[in-house]
């Protein structure tokens, strides 16, 4: 049965080739990528009983030997071919299972000339584990890890930047995610996660959702960066611009599935029963903040990375880089060097000088954290243990509120909550409440 059929046009020259095929299995979905030499107008149709899909390329040609493709991991039985009216050429990928397929072209890069991609969505599958919150229970109740979503740039067919000696800039930045993620996870009090996993691709878009899915308290995208000359050299870490802050409101307003979505992460703000000024008016509230604390983490990095390599820039710079827009988590772009700089690409090629790296954005990232660790989570009890000997003790009586008792103990409703690990301001008759003596 006839499932879908779609026709992408393009620019297509004479006698096409194709001369080259490579396969990038993901966790939901495998990238079939054909060297075309040149443009192709092509179509594709996926069939059922047996699923196949058939993929016509006008105009071609076969140079390749799909016979040398690995199809593990992969829902690929086989891969056929065959001349088709005399001037054309029909693949068909025999499958294990019904795919949606989506087809599209890219331009030559560094690495690889005109392509033909091929992605066999396997919409079954899940990208990552179910979005949790790790518990550690103790006597004083429930708290939670904080949560980093490591993102390794990169991946798959997008090699990112090459270094003088054919270093790729997206295995780089994966074995520092790994290590990254280790680190994380080895303390307690921390869980890390990773966008990816292995070798492929995945859309700047889904990585912030992957995050946003985590109920991430931070997302760290690790780079290393490139330049015409190999001149620059230094690590840098960016976050999102208020340029970058204003578009994104106003795609996220745009967007009716966004609507509905929460802003705030767990216990936040919907947007989908605002008009559009109040909605608006939140989204800048939760950028600015997520902003402000992108900005304040990555000051802690930076710090950081200054101790164990060169920095290129002395301050957390800012751009509008897609990977950074989530409207509620802070999100950081770290560019580990510049792979174009000859020493830093024989630097970035060594585990021990991954690892320095790696060791010091832990140790910015836990710094932060320890200084202004979020509400419900272990660090946020072990810093209100550690002040223990600093506060006092009120308990609420009938008629109380947070600003009340602020007002009468002069302190500030923001100091009592960070203190007694509050989400808000409402308290209950009876509750005891720390309170900062200094």
């Amino acid at each position: 049965m006839l499932l879908l059929a779609l026709l992408l046009p393009s620019v297509a020259q004479a006698g096409t080739a194709i001369e080259g095929a490579r396969i990038w299995p993901a966790p939901d979905h495998t990238r079939v990528v054909f060297d075309t030499g040149a443009g192709v107008n092509h179509s594709i149709f996926a069939l059922e009983n047996p699923a196949r899909l058939v993929i016509d390329i006008k105009d071609a040609s076969l140079k390749a030997d799909f016979a040398n493709l690995d199809l593990g991991d992969s829902p690929i039985r086989r891969i056929r071919s065959a001349p088709r009216n005399g001037r054309d050429l029909r693949v068909v990928l025999d499958l294990e299972e019904n795919i949606k397929p989506r087809s599209f072209q890219l331009e030559p890069n560094q690495q690889y000339g005109h392509r033909l991609v091929v992605d066999l969505i396997q919409e079954g599958r899940k990208t990552q584990p179910e979005p949790s919150r790790p518990l550690l229970r103790d006597d004083a109740g429930e708290k939670r890890d904080v949560i980093v979503v490591i993102d390794a740039g990169h991946g798959g067919e997008d090699p990112g930047a090459i270094g003088p000696a054919g270093t790729l800039e997206k295995d780089v930045v994966l074995s520092m995610a790994r290590t990254l993620k280790s680190l994380i996870d080895s303390k307690p009090g921390y869980k890390a996660q990773l966008t990816r996993t292995g070798d492929y691709y995945i859309d700047l878009r889904s990585r912030t959702l992957l995050a946003r899915k985590q109920n991430a308290d931070l997302f760290v995208s690790v780079h290393a960066d490139a330049f015409r000359s190999s001149q620059p050299s230094g690590a840098s870490v960016f976050a999102l611009s208020q340029r970058g802050a204003t578009s994104e409101t106003a795609r996220w307003l745009a967007r009716s599935e966004n609507r509905s979505d929460l802003i705030g992460g767990v216990g936040g703000v919907s947007l989908g029963d605002k008009n559009d000024v109040l909605a608006g008016v939140l989204l800048d509230l939760s950028m600015t903040a997520s902003i402000n604390a992108s900005v304040g983490v990555g000051d802690y990095v930076l710090r950081q990375l200054g101790g164990v390599t060169k920095l290129h820039k002395r301050g957390v710079e800012q751009a509008s880089f897609a990977v950074l827009k989530s409207p509620d988590i802070p999100s950081i772009l770290v560019e580990a060097g510049f792979i174009s700089n000859h020493q830093e690409e024989r630097n970035l090629r060594s585990s021990a000088y991954q690892r320095k790296i790696a060791t010091a954005v832990f140790k910015g990232i836990d710094a932060y954290f320890q200084n202004m660790p979020p509400p419900g989570t272990l660090l946020a009890h072990q810093k209100r243990q550690g002040n223990a000997s600093n506060t006092s003790q009120y308990r609420v009586q009938r008629g109380d509120t947070l600003s009340g008792v602020a007002r009468k103990l002069q302190t500030s409703v923001q100091e009592l909550m960070r203190y007694n690990d509050l989400n808000d301001d409402r308290v209950l008759v009876g509750q005891t409440l720390q309170i900062p003596t200094s």
